[in-house]
């Protein structure tokens, strides 16, 4: 693969193997004049630009270097698309009437069935461009959409297929998402839909290593408190890292419960309770954030500046889907969050690297600029880092680098 160098590079960055908490998620480690320097897609080097060396390097002319970012919730692989459920919230309809009525998840769902891996993956493909022009070189893929063992096969094969191209421009972050909702074959038998995905699904997944985390939507009309912990037990013992859609609609109790399982995150969290974010901070769970959801369903914002306080580690991700929300803008998440949760902008940047890494269990080798993790950065054309939530909704990425490759930039 061999080298690749950046140099007068304003370098800002998290450090670390696990996720950072609380307030000390505002604290960035910072190099002036700093040099990167990646061997065979490890970072080698980590400091300030050496004068001593000889090889062919990128001058960032002192722009901001950052670790790539790492979107850690979202459903990228799916069939078809849903823009008359948009309008329906637009004039009022609430997410889950719409659900009542056909809509949501199962629409994707009859979709996601009907379409080849082949377009799922050209799909997929596209999505996973964008990404990277917007510099995010890793991100979570949730199954989900199938809700038989046949399409969520497919969904997580077309991710595998995509991480062993070896041009990939993202690395993929695999999550089986099966109890997404009750299947309309499993009408009023979700007991036995768990039954199911724990005897059949699970086992045949985790054999052929096609997904490293299990999540599940505890929510009310969806998967209870105890169920979910039923489907998360049975996940654990097989070796899955655990994840929970938590406390989106309504408190449920599902940050209460990523804490009780130490769970690598919980997500959504728009009504966590003020003992569900204890939890997760005494438990080490991380809080996982996504802002562009409640912007688009018009729901009040997840108490961000709250968690941070209070000791959580939080992360923040896009929740690219296409029933809630149809957006992977990592430039609107950033003034989001920074502009409507309190984060400021150290913190976002941890919530998107660092600890965003932590969420899928991948903070050991991505999140940080350190000797001996994936050479993944991304240059933002600005010499501050105030940029990404000053430049409104708009992309400030000038270059992003995967694995010491460059896979977007912008001239």
């Amino acid at each position: 693969m061999g080298n690749f160098r950046i140099i007068h590079a304003d370098i800002y960055t998290p450090l670390g193997n696990e996720a950072v908490k609380g307030t000390a998620m505002g604290r960035l480690h910072s190099i002036k004049d700093g040099e990167v320097e990646i061997t065979d897609g490890i970072i080698s080097y980590v400091g300030p630009t050496r004068s001593d060396v000889d090889s062919p390097a990128v001058d960032a002319m002192g722009r901001v270097v950052l670790p790539g970012f790492v979107d850690s919730h979202t459903h990228l692989v799916f069939g078809g698309y849903r823009p008359e459920e948009f309008m329906w919230r637009m004039r009022g309809d609430s997410y889950m009437s719409i659900m009542e009525r056909g809509g949501g998840i199962v629409n994707t769902m009859k979709a996601t069935r009907e379409a080849s891996s082949d377009e799922l993956e050209e799909k997929t493909r596209r999505f996973i461009d964008r990404m990277a022009e917007m510099g995010v070189t890793t991100v979570e893929g949730k199954s989900g959409y199938g809700l038989d063992v046949e399409t969520e096969m497919k969904q997580l094969e077309v991710m595998e297929r995509i991480n062993n191209d070896p041009e990939r421009k993202v690395d993929i972050a695999t999550t089986y998402l099966g109890a997404h909702a009750v299947p309309p074959e499993y009408k009023d038998r979700a007991e036995e839909y768990i039954d199911m995905m724990i005897n059949d699904v699970l086992p045949e997944v985790k054999k052929r290593s096609l997904a490293e985390n299990c999540d599940v939507f505890c929510e009310k009309g969806v998967f209870s408190v105890e169920q979910s912990r039923r489907l998360l037990n049975a996940a654990m013992r097989l070796g899955f890292g655990i994840k929970i859609h938590a406390d989106e609609i309504v408190t449920t109790g599902g940050a209460e419960l990523a804490g009780e399982l130490k769970a690598l995150s919980a997500d959504h969290l728009l009504h966590a309770s003020d003992n569900g974010i204890k939890a997760m901070a005494d438990n080490g769970v991380v809080a996982t954030l996504l802002p562009l959801t409640a912007f688009t369903l018009r729901e009040p914002y997840a108490r961000g500046r709250e968690m941070i306080d209070s000791g959580c580690a939080v992360a923040l991700a896009t929740d690219l889907n296409p029933g809630s929300c149809c957006s992977g803008s990592i430039p609107l998440t950033f003034a989001l969050a920074c502009i409507y949760m309190g984060l400021s902008v150290e913190e976002a940047i941890t919530a998107m690297t660092l600890n965003g890494a932590a969420a899928i269990g991948c903070a050991a080798s991505i999140g940080s600029i350190e000797t001996g993790k994936l050479g993944d950065l991304v240059m933002l054309d600005s010499d501050t880092p105030a940029i990404l939530p000053y430049y409104t909704g708009m992309n400030s990425v000038a270059m992003t680098v995967k694995r010491g490759k460059v896979t977007y930039r912008n001239n």
